[in-house]
């Protein structure tokens, strides 16, 4: 398996120091990382992030957008047209650092396109506006995917893009095959989505291009080590992933405070790997007969079956 996790969790315990963090990745077995666009680049060259990265023999997934201060009211949808084409400029961008470091995949959340009170924004004209700037993304790079993070609300009351169905409207107006999703386990519980849900519906339209994996109570982006909280949905969720052949890094994006972040990584890494390992030993086609039966007690059976591996 492919697996990355947040370089935010280990910083903080590793004086800051990215080249200490990669190191700690490597001795952790994980394969890939991302990148927080521009917050990580801040002092490396593209090519002086190349070079580290194959030093501790990780390979760069992608970069995601960070949007700070200047965007608090809005990034790609701003109403301010000189804001909105900074956060235009500031895309381009990552997609060439992303490209340069030997990445594929660019991710963008837009955490400040929303709103807070009623009456605030012209709904018709940020979507517009959001339509055609991911379409010059997609236009400025045919070659990188282009992945939409969405996510039902923080830091926003609502956020613009924030659900399977307006990720999926977005998609359809854009047009671009290079454009698709990134589905964050922890959002779409707050969303009171069923993740496995999208998981089958964007990954069977080949646009699930990133895989954000976690783990919560659904009030909150608790971020949570992985199926603690909801296993069997997690379990359901990781058969869609692997039924739709995803072959991108999961990617988790865990928030350790109290638990040191090295022993949490570990016990993320143990829990997919376990739960990977059920699904294959139980069968792709043995659970997808299950589903096929429309039959709660059958799926209650299936999920005995998982507990007790028999």
């Amino acid at each position: 398996m492919k697996l990355a996790t947040r370089i935010n969790s280990f910083l903080p315990v590793y004086e800051n120091d990215l080249t200490q963090v990669f190191s700690k990745f490597k001795d952790l077995g994980l394969t890939h990382v991302d990148l927080n666009y521009p917050e990580h680049a801040k002092g490396f060259s593209s090519t002086e992030m190349k070079t580290l990265l194959n030093e501790n023999n990780l390979k760069a997934n992608g970069v995601a957008l960070r949007f700070r201060k200047e965007f608090i009211n809005g990034e790609l949808g701003n109403a301010d047209e000189a804001i909105a084409q900074q956060a235009l400029t500031l895309c381009k961008e990552a997609v060439d650092y992303c490209r340069e470091v030997g990445g594929e995949v660019v991710t963008i959340w837009l955490g400040f396109d929303g709103f807070d009170y009623s009456f605030q924004i012209n709904y018709q004209k940020v979507w517009a506006q959001l339509v055609a700037a991911f379409k010059e993304i997609a236009n400025y790079a045919p070659d990188m995917k282009i992945s939409i993070e969405y996510k039902p609300f923080q830091p926003r009351a609502y956020a613009f893009i924030d659900s399977m169905g307006i990720a999926g409207m977005m998609l359809n107006d854009i047009d671009c095959d290079n454009v698709g999703v990134t589905l964050d386990y922890c959002h779409m519980l707050m969303k009171h989505e069923n993740p496995a849900f999208g998981a089958e519906i964007f990954g069977s339209r080949n646009k699930l291009f990133g895989v954000h994996i976690n783990d919560g109570y659904g009030l909150n982006d608790d971020g949570l080590m992985i199926a603690t909280a909801t296993p069997f949905k997690t379990l359901e969720f990781l058969y869609y992933v692997k039924k739709h052949n995803y072959d991108a890094p999961f990617y988790f994006d865990t928030f350790p405070v109290i638990e040191h972040a090295v022993k949490e990584c570990e016990q993320n890494i143990k829990m997919i790997k376990l739960l990977n390992g059920l699904i294959d030993n139980v069968g792709l086609e043995y659970i997808q007969d299950i589903i096929d039966r429309n039959d709660a007690i059958a799926a209650s059976e299936l999920m005995m079956k998982f507990l007790t591996n028999k």
